[in-house]
């Protein structure tokens, strides 16, 4: 059986490619519980600290839904339906989103529907010349399901992502960089070694401090700025007693390259660590931004 999911780990970083280039690469129910299976393995991976997405062949990066599967889901009912398409396509762009090593996609080609919402819900994208973009879920008489109304007008802003939303019209890649839904547009043939360029350049950084990063803006975005500055503090109160942090402030003092440990189990001041993580895990379960500046000592 060919696997839904190709796997290959280079120098760090793993591309993860939809592998089913006769339906143009639609995520069936398989497919979308392979890639989580993996995302589960590589989280705990401490050899993997990167990730791009891309898509086979050479025609498409995701189509979206598997329609013939999601219809039967359909017909037998709206409860099966939620669960078995809603339910695992949300769970995969929220997984895809709050992913704390970074993800990024490499799209190659068609990019519609669920293949679109994966776009979005990636912390980094790069798009290839070739690439086309639509959130036709319309024209099937439903909305997007996989977190479409929701992330893209956060990216694009409401009036912008209607028109996409309500016409289902394509749009192409210059117009999917204007409303940030990818980082640049390159030419198809420089695509791959484009996103391991930007792999590269996150990977020379404390992958700490990555997963810090990408968790605050994950969740801060989700909240009003007050509790958004809080798990900001939160993220650095979690970083600040590392030995990556001591290293990296070493290294700028001595005008060295740093060369940072990586783990969260080495810290430099363990006991301080646990008070300031338990404070801040307080503050935000009772909702208290006021006193976030003074938790920290």
């Amino acid at each position: 059986m060919t696997d839904l999911v190709l796997n290959e780990t280079r120098d760090g970083v793993t591309v993860l490619t939809l592998n089913r280039p006769e339906k143009l690469n639609a995520l069936n129910y398989a497919l979308i519980d392979r890639l989580l299976a993996i995302l589960d393995d590589i989280e705990v991976d401490d050899g993997i600290r990167a990730i791009i997405l891309t898509g086979a062949g050479e025609r498409a990066f995701s189509a979206g839904g598997d329609i013939h599967e999601f219809s039967g889901s359909v017909a037998a009912g709206t409860d099966t339906a939620l669960r078995d398409f809603v339910m695992r396509g949300q769970r995969l762009t929220a997984r895809l989103e709050a992913f704390r090593k970074p993800v990024i996609a490499a799209v190659n080609g068609i990019a519609f529907g669920g293949g679109c919402e994966i776009t979005e819900a990636v912390p980094l994208a790069i798009a290839s010349d070739r690439a086309l973009f639509a959130k036709p879920e319309i024209n099937l008489a439903m909305p997007p399901t996989f977190g479409g109304t929701q992330r893209l007008p956060r990216l694009a802003g409401r009036k912008r992502a209607l028109e996409l939303l309500l016409t289902g019209d394509w749009f192409p890649p210059p117009r999917a960089l204007e409303l940030g839904l990818v980082n640049q547009v390159v030419p198809h043939e420089d695509l791959m070694p484009a996103a391991f360029d930007l792999a590269r350049r996150i990977l020379r950084h404390s992958g700490l401090a990555v997963a810090s990063i990408l968790t605050a803006v994950a969740r801060g975005l989700n909240h009003g700025i007050a509790e958004g500055l809080l798990v900001e503090a939160e993220q650095f109160a979690r970083m600040a007693p590392t030995i990556d942090l001591r290293e990296g402030l070493d290294a700028w003092i001595e005008r060295r390259k740093a060369s940072y440990d990586g783990s969260w189990t080495h810290v430099a001041r363990p006991d301080e660590a646990r008070r300031a993580s338990l404070r801040l895990d307080r503050a935000a379960d009772q909702g208290d931004t006021s006193r976030w500046p003074f938790m920290l000592g």
